[in-house]
């Protein structure tokens, strides 16, 4: 069976549009306590985004605890999470026309380093239950790794072909280590040079059926 699995920030979601405000309240919160000094590291968080989050915040703060990034993280997410509900973020333009194209053929699934309750609510938002199968965070996959992330949604749903649609190296490596095409998207915080490693790119999301048929 073929399917096709996608990336959520980035790809899907225009999770620039919310990362601003959610970074910098979270930090307003550090600067309160004493725990943060200066700028907050927006271009940082941009260029190393779609890791895992336990490396984003030792990236961010290294100098911090593991236990205050978990506590840095938990407020973060929660104001992304409001952000979210309050529809201050937005699908790109075209997605919700092009998944409900590909889904009337195709299962579609989500694999993103995002955690669960963040995907959920960008899910329910936005009712992207419409054209999912399932949506997979890397909270389930005890490596962090989004290609163990992509492996374990092609033997669930037990996929023989397909590929896997991001913005950042680690989609394009779960595709090919899976051995699925990898396809991305150059929005917001793609990288060119990573852009290199992907087998096609597309500028505009109503594009991409014609590279998937």
């Amino acid at each position: 069976m073929r399917g096709y699995i996608f990336d959520m920030d980035g790809t899907l979601f225009q999770t620039n549009l919310i990362l601003a405000p959610a970074l910098e309240e979270t930090f307003q919160m550090l600067r309160d306590k004493g725990l943060w000094e200066g700028e907050t590291p927006l271009e940082l968080y941009e260029a190393i985004m779609g890791v895992p989050l336990p490396e984003v915040w030792r990236t961010l703060c290294p100098l911090h605890t593991e236990s205050q990034h978990q506590v840095s993280n938990d407020f973060f997410q929660h104001v992304l999470i409001r952000c979210i509900q309050n529809r201050q973020g937005a699908l790109y333009d075209g997605v919700e026309d092009v998944l409900s194209t590909l889904s009337k053929v195709d299962p579609l699934f989500i694999a993103s380093n995002g955690q669960t309750a963040y995907l959920q609510a960008i899910v329910d938002t936005y009712q992207l239950q419409r054209y999912f199968q399932a949506v997979y965070s890397i909270d389930v996959e005890s490596s962090g790794n989004k290609a163990d992330l992509v492996a374990r949604i092609i033997r669930e749903q037990q996929l023989e072909e397909g590929a896997v649609i991001g913005d950042r190296l680690s989609d394009f490596e779960a595709a090919h280590k899976n051995h699925f095409k990898a396809i991305g998207v150059a929005f917001d915080f793609a990288q060119q040079q990573e852009l290199h490693m992907a087998d096609e790119v597309v500028t505009d999301f109503k594009a991409l059926p014609l590279l998937l048929k």
